[in-house]
């Protein structure tokens, strides 16, 4: 039995292909009507954050809100379950200086490759930034000043995985969202 098969196992489904699509939707509404008029710099963080920012940036075309893509590689995880320091993988080549930045990615767990990544936007002038995230986990432990502006579900407080959030870098393709047993 793979590794991936084992938790499955020992998972419960906690948001559905459905549920996650419904969630989408909504937040393209809210982003749809905040950038009215803009064209924001829409960042994805890989690898994770693909799956969500692609569904999103579809939603938010179908409403006619255009966006200029980029996408970033930091990590502090590297196929671990904690993270270490950040190691940038790859940088933008949009210029952000005096645009409006939208940063996607799957999870907000404490949050501090998305405050590096947030604090490295600003360094680089850009006029204003926000975060869109699929989930986010239910805890205290996020980072002082961090929050996602805009959000599709909460998750547990637990490992969690699928539709885009890896197990030790299996799964991410998974069209529902996954929480391991307690």
């Amino acid at each position: 039995m793979s590794d991936l098969a084992r938790a499955l196992a020992h998972a419960e489904l906690v948001h559905d292909r459905t549920a996650i699509m419904q969630a989408i939707a909504r937040m393209a509404d809210t982003i749809r009507n905040d950038y009215a008029g803009s064209r924001p710099v829409y960042l994805t963080i890989m690898h994770g954050g693909m799956l969500f920012a692609g569904q999103l940036a579809l939603e938010l075309g179908a409403r006619g809100l255009d966006l200029e893509f980029d996408y970033l590689h930091a990590t502090r995880y590297r196929g671990d379950t904690s993270g270490g320091a950040l190691l940038w993988k790859h940088r933008p080549a949009t210029p952000l200086r005096g645009r409006r930045v939208l940063i996607t990615d799957d999870i907000l767990d404490e949050g501090h490759t998305l405050a590096a990544v947030r604090d490295w936007c600003r360094s680089e002038g850009a006029a204003e930034v926000r975060i869109a995230t699929l989930v986010v986990k239910r805890h205290e432990r996020c980072v002082p000043g961090l929050h996602a502006d805009y959000v599709g579900l909460e998750v547990p407080d637990r490992y969690v995985f699928g539709f885009g959030m890896d197990y030790h870098e299996q799964g991410r393709n998974l069209p529902q969202i996954y929480a391991l047993k307690e």
